[in-house]
């Protein structure tokens, strides 16, 4: 077997299909014999859009409610300010994002072995084995997407350092309350309370009561205990309610030292926890899978060049860096005391500023990630490529379908086609002319998981070399 991976919640899920593409055989081992149906996570973020529409995956969805509108720390902000073609979805549960998913994953050729819990791996030179409780496999490589307790971390002995959790919140879908929606944002004297609407007849509840101590729970918390909590913060009785599901998390920040320990890797929230602010933890654990799928198929399929899959860590562990600072920042505007308010008034006012605006829409959706993919100054190099309509060919993001290097020629160069020619049974190069781009935008090299990794400013082939390796 080329590549294990353990967990299928989204990140496992999305990993999977990537690997597919990239020709790689895969399994995936679930210890849940079948998913749970709850749905922590119920947004996608522009760039998550853009990532399934660059798979092909969007359709799968049905119809979508989308919308410009966000926040940070409860406070709106505008992410519309960013160019792309997608704005967030909203009210897409974690359970029907996991069923597109696995759905994706298996019509490539995934086998998912559900019931199947790992209980030890050990590495090897050649590979790793991992026994489960079913038997053992041998894998080539083995990707950890077993949550914030990631037994593969453990196991592998990569640190998970940071904060331990300072506070509990609890959430439910409860039907036959319909309670009155209370926005993010709004405090109240002992916590905070959000309910919004997530089917007919169903709210989503979330409570955060003021000094409740963190706990480490083996089971969800009771309704009585939950309805209890709401009572004390709100004055209100939804005992009579009846929950779809309840759970209690906490605000801790921790992140991996690695995302990579030789042929074991890790990936989601194995790499990252965090509070789930603005839904960021399921769209981060997505768009790690997309960078790191591409990599490790080319290293098992035999093209990578060397140090590519290292740059899986190089440019993802600063962006769980980036995830924890900011759902930490939010956390205190949003469930801190009044006497945060004074913070909350001043980041009102400067998000009154585009600037402000663009850094921290960019900061939560990921659309204004830049990679280090080698020199240059053009503006969109290391940057993730919008969906941009060509004349005479698909759009970008339908060219990215089959999760191969794209080399767009936009000047009709006979020469560029003739220097990428060598690569073409991993790059595809199409000729056509777009509008939207910046200037002098001549040509562009895009890397499977849709960042630009040339813009014509340097020597094309040394950058094929660099991230497509040496010609067949």
């Amino acid at each position: 077997m080329r590549v294990v991976v353990v967990g299928a919640g989204p990140a496992g899920l999305m990993l999977a299909g990537e690997l597919r593409l990239g020709g790689a055989e895969v399994v995936v081992l679930e210890k849940l014999p079948e998913p749970t149906g709850e749905s922590r996570g119920l947004n996608l973020t522009a760039r998550t859009m853009e990532v399934f529409d660059q798979r092909g995956i969007l359709p799968l969805f049905g119809k979508l409610k989308t919308s410009p509108g966000g926040h940070f720390g409860g406070l709106p902000v505008d992410f519309g300010v960013l160019d792309g073609a997608h704005h967030g979805a909203y009210g897409v549960t974690q359970a029907r994002t996991e069923a597109v998913l696995t759905q994706w994953a298996t019509s490539l050729g995934a086998d998912i072995r559900r019931g199947q819990e790992v209980v030890w791996l050990s590495e090897a030179d050649d590979g790793v084995e991992v026994e489960t409780t079913s038997g053992k496999l041998r894998a080539e490589y083995v990707v950890g997407c077993d949550g914030g307790r990631s037994l593969v971390r453990t196991l592998a002995g990569i640190g998970f350092e940071g904060r331990e959790a300072t506070r509990e919140l609890m959430l439910a879908d409860v039907e036959g309350c319909a309670l009155e929606p209370r926005m993010i944002g709004r405090s109240l004297p002992l916590g905070m309370v959000i309910v919004g609407p997530i089917s007919e007849g169903v709210d989503r509840v979330i409570l955060c009561e003021r000094g409740a101590p963190p706990r480490r729970r083996t089971e969800p918390p009771s309704f009585a205990e939950f309805a209890r909590t709401w009572h004390r913060l709100t004055g209100e009785d939804i005992s009579h309610g009846r929950p779809q599901w309840i759970s209690a998390f906490g605000d801790p920040a921790k992140l991996a030292t690695t995302y990579r320990k030789g042929r074991i890797l890790i990936a989601g929230d194995a790499a990252h926890v965090h509070l789930p602010a603005g839904g960021q933890g399921l769209n981060v654990s997505v768009q790690d899978a997309v960078n790191l799928g591409w990599k490790l198929a080319a290293q098992v399929t035999g093209w990578a060049p060397p140090g590519l899959l290292d740059t899986y860590h190089a440019e993802r562990h600063p962006v769980g860096q980036r995830l924890l600072v900011n759902s930490s920042a939010q956390g205190t505007v949003l469930m801190g005391d009044d006497t945060i308010q004074p913070v909350r008034d001043v980041l009102t006012d400067l998000i009154a500023h585009d600037e402000v605006t663009r850094h921290l829409a960019g900061m939560v959706t990921g659309l204004d990630l830049r990679y280090d993919v080698g020199p240059g100054e053009h503006p969109l190099l290391g940057k993730r490529l919008p969906r941009v309509e060509l004349d005479g060919a698909p759009d970008t993001a339908e060219l990215l379908h089959p999760a191969r290097g794209l080399l767009l020629d936009l000047s009709d160069d006979v020469e560029l086609r003739r220097a990428a020619r060598p690569w073409r049974d991993r790059v595809d190069v199409v000729t056509a002319s777009a509008k939207g781009l910046p200037a002098k935008t001549e040509a562009l090299l895009v890397r499977p998981d849709g960042h630009v990794a040339w813009a014509g400013e340097e020597d094309l082939t040394a950058a094929l070399r660099r991230w497509f390796g040496e010609p067949r």
